[in-house]
């Protein structure tokens, strides 16, 4: 499996969450395309705002705190037809338990419980270089956000 990272959300032309995901060297980036709300998840937890009452993926970090549980790594494990599948593993009472679960909302938990993120082989074989990421023909307004996201490290802001 390959450790990945969330680099940012990014916004494609036609104002589409896109999360960024890179490996440890940053060489490699898989764009997900997400929809608005799950953006807000993951960009609320990437800027780390608590705010007063808890999301839904905090809800489900707080359970799994009251049930003794831990979330040890979600893997986004497959790929089919463009649409991205993930698995959370957990831990309770020295049982593991794996459970099937969207990638955005594994990301948006992941990065709430600091838990690690990894790309199956199979899904890491998509991934493009950020050379690549930039020069595949898509259109150039993309390519400009995405080139001055990578180079820059800064993340968008969610309205």
């Amino acid at each position: 499996m390959i450790p990945v990272k969330v680099k940012e959300i990014a916004y494609d032309v036609m104002m589409n969450p896109v999360i960024l995901l890179i490996d440890e060297k940053e060489l490699k980036a898989l764009p997900i395309w997400i929809g608005p709300f799950e953006a807000h998840a993951i960009g609320v937890a990437l800027q780390g705002i608590h705010l007063e009452r808890p999301l839904t993926h905090d809800l489900l970090s707080n359970v799994l705190s009251m049930l003794e549980s831990k979330l040890s790594m979600v893997v986004i494990n497959d790929v089919t037809e463009g649409t991205y599948f993930a698995k959370l593993h957990l831990w309770r009472h020295d049982q593991e338990l794996i459970v099937d679960c969207r990638p955005s909302d594994a990301i948006a938990l992941a990065l709430r419980t600091k838990t690690p993120i990894y790309l199956t082989e199979k899904v890491a074989a998509g991934s493009l270089a950020i050379e690549e990421l930039l020069s595949e023909g898509q259109d150039q307004e993309l390519k400009e956000l995405l080139g001055s996201s990578l180079s820059s490290g800064n993340k968008k802001d969610l309205h």
